[in-house]
């Protein structure tokens, strides 16, 4: 199974499991049983397939698989190392959408874009914690280490080290990292 788990999908299992995401029998189990990582798993594998016939093959598994999770992140969405769904369902996230690092996403969440003053798609740091059933919309940027909290609305920038809360959203800024406990086994 190793030379379908490139290094990129690797990280990306290590933040479910931390060490252990090294075994074959918890990468058949995730692959297999946890729909949210069952959609990462086919997610990556049509971004990475430069052969024709293959990205074919994944992207119509990525398409059932959407048909069942209810997750819509289309290959071409730029996601970095160590991606974690932590809830499946009803998750659409536009394909302009730039994320970093580190990054949880729960269910009910939408990434989109917007037009007129804040035009375009989400552009997201490192170590950000999106939860339940919030928003990001327009061309604003996310900074590092934010957490957002559940039923927020965000569409405007939010700096470093925050937590954003409310509709519409609020800034609370923090000296400190507030994702620290809610990103579990982060890739460095």
């Amino acid at each position: 199974m190793g030379f379908i788990f490139n290094n990129e999908l690797s990280d990306d299992l290590y933040r479910y499991e931390g060490h252990l995401s090294k075994k074959f029998l918890v990468k058949l189990k995730y692959v297999f049983c946890v729909p949210g990582f069952t959609y990462i798993f086919f997610f990556r594998q049509v971004s990475r397939s430069k052969n024709t016939f293959l990205r074919y093959f994944w992207s119509i598994l990525l398409h059932i698989t959407k048909i069942i999770t209810h997750i819509q992140i289309p290959p071409r969405t730029k996601i970095g190392r160590g991606f974690r769904i932590v809830h499946f369902g009803h998750i659409v996230v536009n394909p302009d959408a730039v994320i970093g690092k580190n990054f949880n996403i729960s269910q009910g969440c939408l990434i989109g874009n917007s037009q007129g003053k804040s035009a375009g798609a989400p552009t997201i740091g490192d170590n950000v914690c999106m939860n339940a059933n919030s928003i990001i919309v327009g061309g604003v940027h996310i900074g590092n280490d934010v957490l957002i909290a559940p039923g927020a609305f965000i569409n405007f920038d939010v700096p470093d080290n925050s937590i954003v809360i409310g509709n519409p959203g609020r800034i609370i800024s923090r000296d400190s990292s507030p994702t620290k406990k809610y990103i579990v086994y982060p890739i460095e």
